[in-house]
C-alpha cells in the first residue's frame, strides 16, 4: 500500500520524547527513537538491531499511528535481523519503498495519536494493541471474497512492513487495530496477540480438520510463546493439549498455561530427516523412536489415542513424526520452521492414511478480533514470561535465536515507564 507523503501527522517543533515517556495525546514529534536493522548489519541479532534517531512515520489516508507503550518479541525479526530467509529492506525497496533501514516488532500496545482521513471506528486517544495481518483493500483476490490472509499483497505487520512496534510510533492499517484488554497492563497485552492469533488461525481456521470437544492436540515447543497461546485454545474448545518441551521445568510450565501433560523430547533421539526408506536397518531404528514418542502419547492421552491435529513449527527435525503420529484423517498444521525448512515427509503414513499437512500464516481479521475477545473476557493469559527495557530489544532476539526464551511471551518496554501500568 502507497503512503501519501503529502500528509503529514507530525508535530512542527516538538522534540524526540525520552524512551519512557509520551507526549501529549495528539501531539508527534517529528522524529523518535527505534531499534533499527539496516543490510550491512545482518546477521547475529545482537550486532543487527541498534538504537537510532529516525523520522517519525507518516500515515496514509485508512492508517493509524500508535505511540507504543509496550512490544513483543517474535521469532520473525530474528530472520529479520538475520537477513535470512528474506532480506526485507531489499524486498520493500523493490516494492518502491524508499527506507534503508528496518524496524521491525509485530506486537504493539499502545494509545492511538493519529488517524487517517478515511478511517472510521477508530479514535486518537483510544488504548490498542495491533493483530498482524496486512493487505492492499483493492487486491482482487480479496474482492472476490476470499481469504485476505492467503491474497497476494498478504504481509506481516512488522516483518514484511517496516514501521512495526519497536519503534515509539508504529504504523498500521485501521482494520489491524483492537481494543486493548482493560485488566491487562501495557506489557501484559503487548505479549500475546501475533502467537495467539497464529495460534487460532491454525486451529480454528481449517475447516474439516478445526479443534473439537475431546480432541487430542500435540503442541510442539509448549513452554513458548506459540505452545502456551495453542494449550489455552485448545483447552478453551473443549480439547486435551499435550506439550513437547526440552526439560521437566518447562513441561511443568506448559501444564500451567493449559496442557493435560508434557513430554521431554531430550528423552528420544530419532529427529530430523529419517533413513531412506530402503534402508530397513535405518527404518526401523527410527520407527522404534517414533513409536516410543507415541507412546507416550497414549500414556498421557490414557489411551491408545493419536492426535487429532499436531500443532508444529519446529519444521525439519519434527515434522517426519508429526506426520507420522497424526490419526488417519487428522491434521499437522505448521506456521514456520525453526529448526529448519527442508523437512521431509513419508507418504506412506501420509497418502494412505489420508493425513493433512497444512501450512497456516498469520491471521484475517475474523479470527484476530474471535481471539481478542477471548482475551479480552480473561480466558485467554497471555503468558508473559520476561519484560525488558527498550535497549534489550538486541539481546532478546538473540536469546530467541538460540532457543533460550522458552517460557512464554517476551515483553519491552516503549512508552510505559515502568512494568504494571495500563490496567484499567
Amino acid at each position: 500500500m502507497g503512503i501519501d507523503e503529502r500528509r503529514s501527522v507530525v508535530t512542527p517543533g516538538a522534540e524526540p520524547t525520552p524512551i519512557g515517556e509520551l507526549p501529549p495525546v495528539g501531539v508527534v514529534p517529528p522524529t523518535m527513537h527505534a531499534q533499527v536493522v539496516r543490510q550491512s548489519r545482518y546477521g547475529d541479532p545482537a550486532e543487527a538491531f541498534r538504537p537510532e534517531l529516525v523520522e517519525t512515520p507518516r500515515i496514509g489516508p485508512d492508517e493509524v499511528l500508535i505511540a507504543v507503550m509496550a512490544a513483543g518479541i517474535n521469532y520473525n525479526n530474528v530472520w529479520a535481523a538475520r537477513g535470512y530467509p528474506v532480506d526485507q529492506v531489499a524486498v520493500r525497496q523493490k516494492r518502491g519503498e524508499p527506507e534503508d533501514f528496518h524496524i521491525g516488532g509485530s506486537d504493539a500496545a499502545g494509545i492511538v495519536y493519529a488517524v487517517g482521513d478515511d478511517v472510521t471506528g477508530v479514535e486518537v486517544g483510544q488504548h490498542v494493541v495491533v493483530h498482524p495481518g496486512v493487505w492492499d483493500a483493492d487486491d482482487p483476490w480479496i474482492a472476490r471474497g476470499k481469504d485476505p490472509m492467503i491474497a497476494p499483497s498478504a504481509k506481516i505487520w512488522g516483518y514484511d512492513t517496516n514501521y512495526g512496534a519497536f519503534g515509539q510510533f508504529a504504523r498500521a492499517q485501521a482494520h489491524q487495530v483492537m481494543p486493548k484488554a482493560e485488566h491487562l497492563s501495557w506489557e501484559e497485552a503487548a505479549a500475546p496477540t501475533l502467537v495467539g492469533t497464529t495460534a487460532y488461525r491454525m486451529l480454528h481456521g481449517w475447516a474439516g480438520n478445526t479443534v473439537q470437544e475431546g480432541d487430542l492436540v500435540l503442541v510442539w515447543g509448549g513452554s513458548g510463546g506459540l505452545g502456551t497461546q495453542a494449550s489455552q485454545l485448545v483447552k478453551a474448545a473443549g480439547g486435551r493439549a499435550i506439550a513437547v518441551v526440552s526439560d521437566d521445568e518447562r513441561g511443568a510450565y506448559a501444564m500451567k498455561c493449559g496442557a493435560i501433560g508434557y513430554i521431554n523430547r531430550r528423552e528420544f533421539g530419532h529427529w530430523g530427516v529419517p533413513p531412506l526408506v530402503d534402508d530397513k536397518a535405518g527404518q526401523k531404528e527410527w520407527s522404534a523412536g517414533a513409536r516410543a514418542f507415541g507412546k507416550k502419547v497414549w500414556e498421557i492421552a490414557g489411551s491408545r489415542e493419536d492426535p487429532a491435529l499436531v500443532f508444529e513449527h519446529p519444521g525439519s527435525a519434527t515434522i517426519p513424526t508429526s506426520i507420522f503420529l497424526c490419526q488417519p484423517g487428522g491434521m499437522v498444521v505448521i506456521c514456520a520452521g525453526t529448526t529448519g525448512f527442508d523437512a521431509m515427509v513419508d507418504l506412506r503414513y501420509h497418502w494412505t492414511r489420508q493425513k493433512r499437512l497444512q501450512g497456516s500464516h498469520g491471521t484475517n481479521d475474523e479470527q484476530a478480533y474471535a481471539y481478542n475477545d477471548l482475551v479480552r473476557n480473561g480466558r485467554i493469559d497471555p503468558c508473559v514470561g520476561r519484560t525488558l527495557p527498550f535497549t534489550d530489544i538486541p539481546a532478546a532476539h538473540a536469546a530467541m535465536g538460540r532457543g533460550e526464551d522458552v517460557f512464554g511471551n517476551v515483553t519491552i518496554l516503549l512508552g510505559a515507564a515502568e512494568p504494571g501500568l495500563g490496567r484499567a
